[in-house]
């Protein structure tokens, strides 16, 4: 196969993969928004159903770690292809269950139990996700493409992310309310198995990433990857968990809490918030396409800054923006907050590899990412849903603030870490 050919199927299977990935992940997060509440929670309003509703969705932010842990230890002990197979059936399994799954009314305390058993299970699978697809692309770019190859999982945020609210959006066109609430929010996640078969059709495919490759004709692999990231990298690793934070953060604010407070609380129209937000989320994809450029003109650190930067910016406009009572408003924040989240999302799978040798790169981006994933997005929809019900929105905007200042807090403790122009395939520890 010539190099061109299989480099692009490097960068589409990372794609493809991260994409059905974060398509799984996101119908969770709208359905939590919209149904899942009176479906599987019984509560005294709509309003404790919702914040139960949001604990069930960061159940898979802790559940991230462990899914680090499990799939770094094979990923750097036998390699990244096939524990990416292993963490994208897992994840589809889960999605595709929660399709068949009873509600409150007809099975009791048995369906949110399960409910929450296959959200753990979608956190483990995404857990090992995506730090196999950002090394599969970065461990394959030449000198100078790092930020550019690193793009390609990131771009599946957006990806997965239209791919899920267009299902819901379109569905709310089809079906009436009740039809949506009994059956139909169903569909998207039978969908999954599907997305799935695709994901696993070009990952099966693929051959081993040649920094892995080289690491284990140099040496042999750690026994345990984690003792070793603990041991002799854990500065690096806090560093790289706060850096992080801005990113989920920012994005479950954006989405989650918007869609859940702006269609409850504030009163805006189901169809038209979702239609927002799919338009914003164009923003989010041009930003990880003008980060991944930017990051190899100049590095990923320098680029996640201004990204962090951005993000006080919108914390700042979210009371004014999202509280206004305006769609237009809405859609404003909508899209400056997703450009933003393209400069603090796209250039993590440059930046975070960069810190870590091959030897235990796969659990040390793991490690970082979903650790920071749990600080930022794990019980963000649910926390901001609390500080909003008691003291409005600018105090929400003021928590993104707060996680936007931990990120760059992260990026400066972590210093430039390796050469950005070294092709990471030669890294050395």
């Amino acid at each position: 196969m010539s190099d061109g050919r299989q480099i692009r199927r490097i960068l589409l299977a990372s794609l493809v993969g991260t994409s059905v990935e974060f398509y799984d992940f996101y119908i969770y997060a709208t359905a939590t928004s919209l149904v899942f509440g009176p479906l599987f929670f019984p509560g005294s309003s709509p309003s404790a159903q919702l914040l139960s509703s949001y604990a069930s969705f960061g159940l898979a932010f802790f559940a991230r770690p462990l899914g680090g842990a499990l799939f770094g230890h094979f990923g750097d002990r036998i390699g990244r292809k096939s524990t990416l197979v292993a963490s994208l059936l897992l994840m589809g399994f889960s999605t595709a269950a929660i399709a068949l799954l009873p509600t409150y009314a007809t099975a009791g305390w048995i369906a949110p139990a399960l409910l929450c058993l296959l959200r753990f299970g979608q956190g483990i699978g995404l857990g090992g996700e995506w730090s196999g697809a950002a090394l599969l692309a970065v461990e394959n770019a030449p000198p100078g493409w790092r930020g550019r190859f690193g793009m390609a999982p990131q771009l599946g945020a957006p990806v997965g992310f239209l791919a899920a609210n267009g299902f819901f959006l379109a569905l709310g066109a089809w079906l009436t309310p009740d039809q949506f609430r009994d059956w139909g929010w169903r569909i998207p996640f039978l969908a999954s198995a599907l997305l799935v078969g695709l994901g696993l059709w070009v990952r099966l495919k693929l051959t081993e990433t040649a920094a892995f490759a080289k690491a284990l004709e140099d040496s042999p692999p750690p026994r345990v990857p984690i003792a070793d990231v603990l041991r002799g990298h854990l500065r690096v690793t806090i560093a790289g968990t706060l850096g992080v934070v801005a990113c989920f953060a920012l994005y479950y604010i954006t989405t989650a809490f918007a869609l859940g407070y702006g269609t409850t609380t504030l009163g805006y129209a189901r169809q038209a918030f979702l239609k927002a937000q799919l338009g914003a989320i164009l923003f989010m994809a041009v930003g990880i396409l003008a980060a991944g450029w930017l990051s190899d003109v100049s590095n990923p650190r320098r680029v996640l800054i201004v990204g962090c930067l951005a993000t006080i910016l919108v914390g700042a406009l979210l009371s004014p923006l999202l509280g206004g009572g305006s769609m237009t408003g809405v859609f404003v924040f909508l899209a400056l907050g997703l450009l933003a989240m393209g400069f603090v999302y796209g250039p993590l799978g440059a930046w975070l590899p960069g810190l870590f040798p091959p030897q235990v790169r796969y659990t040390g981006t793991s490690l970082a990412f979903n650790i920071g994933g749990i600080i930022g997005g794990g019980l963000t929809p649910a926390l901001a849903k609390m500080i909003a019900d008691r003291g409005g929105l600018a105090p929400v905007g003021g928590y993104l603030v707060g996680a936007a200042v931990l990120s760059i807090a992260g990026l400066l403790v972590a210093g430039r870490g390796r050469a950005a122009d070294t092709p990471i395939a030669v890294l050395e520890p």
